[in-house]
């Protein structure tokens, strides 16, 4: 049986996959849409500035002729998938492979693939296929992700998040 899932509603219970019961082949998905709000918070919390995210006249000058999103914002939704969704809340994220392919501009919605490539029994590991996909069905990121899922079951409430303001905008 292969195990489908998606992103968690906000005041779900998040549940893992235990190591034992993740097979290869398993997918899941998680999906999120670029907003000016995930971009100049990520720049504030990551402290990457670079205008090619932040001020439209420059982006506009650059090959992408508007600004895109940080990278590694793309690369925290492979995270979030991981931590939230497959193998889930309990299991540590041990490395990650990308190739970051196309950029990802405001307003895109993101569709984190992931797929159960290999299991190691003796270091109770898993190698996890983390590929982005756009709306447009293209890949903007391809990678594969080490992961160590928790040996046992995992139910906890979705933690609640402080409202944060941006000022100055």
């Amino acid at each position: 049986m292969t195990l489908q899932r998606s992103n968690p509603e906000p005041n779900q219970t998040l549940r893992n996959t235990p190591y034992d019961q993740l097979k290869i082949g398993d997918k899941a998905t998680y999906q999120r849409t670029l907003t000016e709000r995930d971009l100049v918070l990520f720049a504030t919390v990551s402290g990457d500035y670079n205008p090619v995210h932040l001020d439209e006249t420059f982006a506009a000058g650059t090959q992408f002729g508007e600004r895109i999103a940080h990278g590694m914002w793309t690369g925290s939704l492979i995270s979030a998938a991981l931590a939230m969704v497959m193998p889930g809340p309990g299991g540590i994220y041990g490395g990650q492979e990308l190739k970051f392919l196309r950029p990802v501009k405001l307003g895109d919605t993101l569709t984190v693939e992931l797929e159960v490539l290999e299991k190691n029994e003796r270091r109770k590991k898993a190698l996890i296929r983390t590929d982005v996909i756009n709306q447009h069905g293209k890949a903007v990121v391809k990678g594969t992700a080490e992961v160590m899922p928790a040996t046992e079951d995992v139910c906890v409430e979705r933690a609640h998040l402080p409202n944060v303001i941006i000022e100055g905008m």
